[in-house]
């Protein structure tokens, strides 16, 4: 009776023993995992406060940071914007005034050489001029016989007929003459050789023109020599 009273309270103690050390051992587990659990939530908040405002105060504060940034890129795309505006007008400036040199340079390209032609039209001009249409019609004073008459009259209709036919020439490429009698004085297109006064005529108009001038496409290329009414 008193073994068994003895194997009784050993068990019980043994019993006893494995409780106790089983519950330590799930309350230390238990400690652990929620220290763990703590110190995770602690290391997330910080990033936690990073992302997300904390306070009513710092909302505002966020919002004006980022206006302000709004403000900025906003001024920046405008200035940005502008300054591809200038650029696409710049070339567009730049291609315009290309193409007026190119359509220059085929208007005048026979500027120089209608420079080396007036003095031939000049000469054509002097030579139709120099025999007045009774002698040509009359035979001359001077030619008595009708070979003599005739040549004569061929050699000015000739002349006559080269010098319009090298107006035609001139007209067809641009090239006008400037003969500005009793029109308003244009230093752009006349020089003035002299002044006189002459009755009936406004001062500054064109009473007399020594040298016709010419233009090129609206370009004066030599201009008329005339005089002016004072």
């Amino acid at each position: 009776m008193a073994s068994l009273n003895v194997y009784s309270v050993g068990k019980l103690t043994k019993f006893i023993s494995g409780s106790t050390l089983r519950t330590f051992r799930a309350n230390v587990y238990r400690s652990t995992a929620q220290g763990y659990s703590t110190e995770e939530k602690s290391k997330a908040e910080p990033e936690a406060d990073n992302k997300l405002p904390g306070s009513i105060e710092e909302c505002h504060k966020q919002i004006e940071t980022l206006t302000s940034d709004l403000t900025t890129l906003r001024t920046q795309a405008r200035d940005y914007e502008d300054k591809y505006k200038r650029a696409l007008a710049d070339g567009e400036n730049v291609r315009r005034r290309m193409m007026k040199q190119v359509e220059d340079a085929k208007s005048f390209a026979i500027q120089s050489f209608c420079k080396d032609l007036l003095d031939v039209a000049d000469t054509l001009a002097a030579a139709a001029e120099s025999v007045p249409e009774r002698e040509v019609s009359e035979g001359g004073a001077a030619a008595t016989e009708a070979g003599a008459a005739a040549a004569l009259r061929s050699l000015h209709d000739g002349v006559r007929l080269t010098r319009a036919q090298l107006t035609q020439v001139f007209s067809r490429h641009g090239l006008v003459s400037v003969s500005p009698l009793r029109e308003k004085f244009d230093p752009n297109l006349h020089e003035a050789l002299f002044q006189q006064e002459v009755e009936g005529a406004e001062p500054g108009t064109v009473v007399a023109v020594s040298k016709v001038g010419y233009k090129l496409h609206e370009r004066c290329v030599r201009p008329a020599l005339v005089g002016v009414a004072k």
